[in-house]
């Protein structure tokens, strides 16, 4: 990050003192054409005013008379004027016995009335060179030559480019020392991080936590997302934990049972029908814990359902005529209360399925004498299936963990009564997949209710009939379904 800004910088640097060189260059040459043209121009109106004042000069014969050039001129300025044969006939005091260069390409282009400026060396020295042509009365008769050393604006300018690359050198060096600083201050808490991580990683304890006091940054969020990540982890580790716990625990009972039955039948050397029995019970229990648990491994890899149009109201009596007839074998009531036809986009197997967990589970906790209602109605695009009982109800501390697996409100009792824990979560991932879901009400003493929630199947409308004359598709669109 500090290469990536120094580089930066360092561009950023060299485009300012380039344009900083080229402009401050320009400035000192148009400084010094401005200087040329002003001596020139002196020069023009001072030949002129004496050729005025001097009505016998023979200008006008080729004759050009100059008055004295010394106070046009200066230690830096070398003044020389040419008549319009090429002859020299003045020049400044400075010059000495040496004549500012000019060739005849110059000498007739100057006499054409152009302007001409130059950049000479005489004598290993550089000068600039103004060319201007010499008018008296609409005529040219000559040229004046004006320079001046660019000696000084050389080395103005060597010096404007040491200073400026030394000065780019300094600043890069300072950005990369201060830059670095800064970095390593910024990714200090980056790197805390990291080692914390690591440490949390080798000593395989997803209890510990990063510690972030500074402010809400982006390294604050960092901190506070990776212990976010770490406190689902920790949950999810904890949870496979229990669940591998209550599964052992779970198939560990039935196999007990199982192998002292066959202990014992071994030592009767006799059929035992009480033994038979209880074998195939725990069996089926154990069948059906497999089986529920195999569904749930489905779940978790994303299996999804093969959804069409379900008609609930019929799902729901084919699960009261089972539940009526498992009511009856445990003296518990079994009613239909609110009847409404509805259908939702599903599969009909799991939705019978999840309707038959509930019910199974209501009748379980229903006392002798008591009741189970089964209500199915419409409400603003939901369909809401009701499975309401008379039971002994759950704590409202439990009522958050009912869906958990494995989870029970009284392990005991539920075990004896041949549940597994894992009909809850079983519905609930079947209302999930449907794009549902399941709320829960319930006082102790007084009951449970159970209510699903699913979208209401809503069908694609038909396509207008195609006016007379249009053009039939090629291929008939069949129905559509939502979600399918």
């Amino acid at each position: 990050m500090t290469l990536w800004y120094t580089s930066l910088l360092a561009v950023v640097l060299l485009l300012f003192s380039a344009a900083l060189y080229v402009i401050l260059s320009q400035s000192m040459a148009s400084e010094i054409d401005n200087t040329l043209n002003n001596r020139a121009s002196l020069v023009q109106e001072s030949l002129v005013t004496y050729m005025l004042q001097n009505p016998l000069t023979e200008a006008l014969y080729g004759r050009v008379v100059v008055p004295r050039l010394d106070p046009f001129a200066s230690s830096g300025i070398y003044v020389q004027v040419l008549d319009r044969y090429g002859r020299v006939v003045d020049r400044s005091q400075n010059l000495a016995d040496r004549v500012l260069p000019y060739n005849e390409n110059m000498f007739v282009t100057g006499l054409r009335g152009v302007e001409q400026k130059d950049t000479i060396s005489q004598d290993g020295t550089p000068l600039r060179l103004l060319t201007t042509p010499l008018r008296f009365q609409n005529q040219t008769i000559g040229l004046v030559q004006v320079a001046t050393s660019m000696r000084e604006v050389q080395t103005a300018q060597r010096s404007m480019v040491i200073i400026l690359s030394l000065g780019i050198l300094v600043a890069l060096v300072i950005a990369w020392v201060i830059g670095s600083f800064l970095a390593w201050q910024a990714l200090k808490p980056v790197d805390r991080i990291t080692q914390a991580a690591r440490g949390i990683a080798r000593a395989e304890d997803l209890s510990r936590r990063l510690a972030q006091h500074g402010p809400a940054d982006e390294v604050g969020r960092l901190a506070a997302t990776f212990n976010e990540m770490l406190e689902r982890l920790e949950s999810a580790f904890r949870t496979q934990q229990r669940f591998m716990a209550d599964v052992s625990h779970e198939l560990r009972t039935p196999l007990t049972t199982i192998r002292g039955n066959v202990d014992l039948l071994r030592r009767l050397k006799q059929v035992d029908y009480e033994c038979l029995d209880a074998i195939d019970s725990e069996a089926k229990r154990m069948s059906s814990l497999v089986a529920d648990l195999l569904l749930l491994a489905q779940a978790d890899s994303g299996i999804q359902p093969i959804y069409k149009p379900v008609e609930v109201d019929t799902v729901l009596l084919e699960v009261y005529r089972h539940a009526n007839t498992l009511g009856r074998m445990n003296n518990v009531r079994v009613v239909l209360g609110a009847e409404d036809q509805a259908v939702v986009n599903g599969d009909a197997d799991r939705l019978k399925q999840l309707l038959l967990n509930l019910s199974d589970n209501a009748i379980k906790y229903t006392a002798v004498g008591g009741q189970v209602t089964l209500s199915l109605e419409r409400e603003m695009g939901w369909v809401r299936v009701s499975i309401a009982d008379t039971g002994i109800g759950i704590p409202q501390e439990d009522l958050p963990h009912i869906f958990d697996r494995f989870y029970r409100v009284d392990k005991a009792r539920s075990r004896e009564q041949g549940g597994t824990g894992l009909g809850l979560s079983i519905a609930r991932w079947i209302a999930d997949v449907h794009k549902g879901h399941i709320t829960v009400t319930s006082k102790l003493g007084e009951g449970s209710t159970f209510t699903v929630w699913l979208p209401e199947y809503q069908p694609v409308q038909a396509l207008p009939e195609p006016a007379a004359g249009a053009l039939e598709p090629e291929v008939a669109a069949g129905p559509r379904f939502a979600g399918s």
